[in-house]
């Protein structure tokens, strides 16, 4: 008996002498809930778990918007880490108390990013050099963008429109570009998938998601907001030491050097890595980088959130087919020169009508944003108070284009 219990144990001991460590223990898993394409966290992934190989990294991908209700609801799938490009969102989780500190800080910036518009190389002539060209007749039903209540990148956009220009004169710009839209997307990589696909010539987007496309070029709109994009614990995660590990990774040498490979091409946040960028690739960024152009308020942002996307919504994304008629006949009317002319008043005064933006910015500072932005009542219902501003900017969305039709009428009847 003797013999055979010691060589039950040698057997024992020989058995863990040739297994791997990790491999009797039970695989760690972190979750990820990221608006980042696979394109750009599958490398982080990859590289994590190489360095981490008893970590299982779970990832879900959803838009930023539906990201934030998710966390909303509370979390309840136990996600560690939230990571996106539109920054007001940290903003906003974190006046809201969703995210747990990590090195004294609330969330991290990770790369630095700014807005424009791309086209397909070697399809598009006369490329437009300004936002104010965008503006053009000639882009009439050519350009795409994403609707922002489902794009942070849209959002990122629109708001730099009005931080820059001002509350009134941003709108203005906003209403009067509608006009050349060719669609409004669901998502940000709808704008990409547009253009590749040539359902428009151009796409509003953020730089990082056309300069990794090998087909199509960008140029950056002046002046240059940098946008910080970021990486954040979240609180209730199921695993907050591999949350912390994961940010480590992010903002290591290492993660940041993975921003440059071509399939994803980031600007870092890392100072010294950023010298090294390629200038060819990042012009404006580049010169904004070393002049600071303009600064981005993600916090006010973030306090006027819900309703930004809500008066796009209901000046713009709701009435967008009756909207682009009302400009199309407008300009059918002034291809001629003689009835334009004739009637010249009447087509000023429809213009007013569709580049009005009766919200006034302090009626919107005012309010009281929702528990939780994000879309749709299951997520964040609506409070009283915002349930009775979107019926009335309903209403005067539908009023103004009313007494636009109106003055058309009168020219043809």
């Amino acid at each position: 008996m003797t013999n055979r219990m010691t060589f039950v144990a040698l057997l024992t001991l020989a058995i863990s002498a040739i297994t791997p460590a990790y491999a009797q223990e039970k695989p760690q898993r972190l979750r990820v809930l990221t608006s980042m394409s696979e394109r750009v966290f599958k490398p982080f992934v990859e590289g994590f778990e190489r360095d981490n190989p008893n970590i299982d990294v779970l990832v879900l991908n959803k838009n930023t918007n539906h990201a934030l209700g998710e966390v909303a609801l509370g979390n309840g799938r136990e996600f560690d880490i939230f990571w996106a490009s539109s920054p007001e969102a940290f903003d906003m989780l974190d006046d809201f108390d969703h995210l747990a500190p990590y090195k004294g800080k609330r969330h991290h910036d990770f790369a630095l990013s700014s807005v424009g518009w791309s086209w397909k190389t070697d399809r598009l002539s006369n490329v437009p050099s300004s936002w104010n060209m965008l503006l053009e007749p000639r882009f009439d039903g050519r350009i795409g963008i994403a609707r922002p209540s489902r794009s942070g990148t849209t959002h990122l956009i629109v708001e730099q429109f009005l931080q820059d220009r001002g509350w009134e004169d941003g709108w203005q710009y906003v209403l009067q570009l509608s006009a050349n839209f060719a669609t409004i997307t669901s998502r940000s990589f709808g704008v990409i998938d547009g253009l590749k696909s040539e359902r428009f010539d151009i796409g509003l987007n953020i730089d990082f998601l056309a300069i990794s496309e090998d087909d199509l070029s960008f140029q950056y709109g002046r002046p240059v907001m940098l946008v910080p994009g970021r990486i954040a614990k979240l609180k209730g995660g199921g695993a907050p030491e591999l949350a912390e590990r994961f940010i480590d990774f992010v903002l290591s040498p290492e993660g940041q050097e993975v921003l440059l490979t071509p399939s994803i091409n980031r600007v870092p946040i890392d100072v010294e890595l950023r010298k090294t960028l390629s200038y060819e690739k990042y012009p404006a960024l580049t010169a904004a980088l070393r002049l600071s152009w303009a600064a981005y308020d993600p916090e006010l942002a973030a306090r006027r959130y819900w309703m930004v996307n809500e008066i796009f919504d209901q000046f713009i994304t709701n009435q967008f087919g009756r909207r682009r008629a009302i400009w199309r006949e407008i300009r059918d009317i002034e291809a001629d020169a003689e009835r334009a002319k004739l009637h010249r008043t009447k087509l000023d005064l429809a213009k007013t009508y569709l580049l009005t933006m009766p919200i006034e910015e302090h009626e919107v500072a005012i309010m009281q944003p929702s528990p939780m932005p994000g879309p749709g009542t299951r997520y964040a219902p609506m409070t009283a108070e915002q349930k009775k501003f979107q019926v009335r900017w309903q209403s005067q969305a539908e009023m103004l284009l009313n007494l636009a039709e109106n003055e058309l009428r009168e020219i043809t009847q």
